[in-house]
């Protein structure tokens, strides 16, 4: 562990709570959903969806999480590591990103595609069925990834 300053480590300490609390949101609401319909989702299980309050909320929070998730990671968390590891952080994004592709946080073409995911969320999704089923997929498939990032600096903080 580096000599940063205590309010550095703990402002990473707090981004990265907040981000592993949207992450078990995330979970638990793909969880819920899971139980009733099989991912990959096919347009027959996104009609079920549609037409259960239930099933619905969890999509949506399925969205809403991941959103947020990717939001605090790329906004927040990022910039607390490197203020953490003694670094600068007012530099371009892209320099960021390559340095915490150094330290094996991230890859740069995932964490591109994952942005472009939240991106696609958002636009509106909910006049096009075809768009909110690749949405759903999508994000069964990207959330280990971003699982794997929170891994990854919690390695680095030795939790």
């Amino acid at each position: 562990m580096s000599n940063s300053p205590v309010i550095y480590q703990q402002k990473l300490l707090d981004n990265l709570a907040e981000s592993k609390k949207h992450l078990l949101r995330l979970e638990n609401a793909i969880q819920a959903l899971e139980s009733r319909v099989h991912f990959p989702i096919t347009q027959t299980d996104y009609t079920h969806i549609l037409q259960s309050v239930e099933l619905l909320a969890y999509s949506d929070q399925i969205i809403y999480r991941f959103s947020k998730l990717q939001d605090t990671i790329g906004a927040k968390l990022f910039k607390s590591v490197l203020l953490y590891e003694g670094e600068n952080v007012n530099r371009p994004f892209l320099d960021i990103l390559n340095r915490l592709e150094a330290m094996d946080i991230i890859n740069i073409e995932s964490w591109f595609e994952i942005r472009e995911l939240r991106n696609e969320i958002a636009h509106d999704y909910d006049e096009h069925d075809e768009t909110a089923i690749k949405l759903l997929n999508a994000i069964l498939k990207r959330k280990k990834e971003l699982k794997n990032t929170l891994k990854s600096i919690e390695n680095l903080l030795n939790l």
